[in-house]
């Protein structure tokens, strides 16, 4: 079945820059658009990270993050990424990995980054 596993979240300063890692399987991942979502407290999912195919020429990020987050993708070891760079408390939130074209139902556990000084 399909699974994704988030991992590489915490607590951090601001303008500190972390990196996300998603474990996926269960589907064909090399050729899956995939997204970063994340749910900050009291607002809704948004997606803020996507790129298709094989995840080298085609990109999609939302405002917030454009120009500080990169997302890639390791096709080997079927993980997609999630680079974040000069972080700030709007940042705070549960960072998920799932398909970027129409969501798989199961959702990993999220990584939770909190940033705080």
């Amino acid at each position: 079945q399909v699974q994704f596993v988030e991992s590489g979240g915490g607590l951090v300063q601001p303008g500190v820059s972390l990196t996300l890692s998603c474990a996926a399987s269960g589907f064909i991942f090399k050729d899956t658009d995939m997204a970063w979502y994340r749910v900050a407290p009291g607002k809704q999912r948004e997606l803020v990270a996507a790129c298709f195919g094989d995840c080298t020429r085609m990109f999609d990020y939302s405002r917030s993050v454009d120009g500080g987050f990169f997302i890639s993708k390791d096709i080997a070891k079927k993980t997609l990424y999630l680079k974040m760079t000069s972080v700030n408390s709007e940042d705070t939130a549960v960072y998920y990995c799932n398909s970027g074209g129409h969501v798989y139902a199961s959702w990993g556990p999220g990584a939770q980054v909190t940033v705080s000084s």
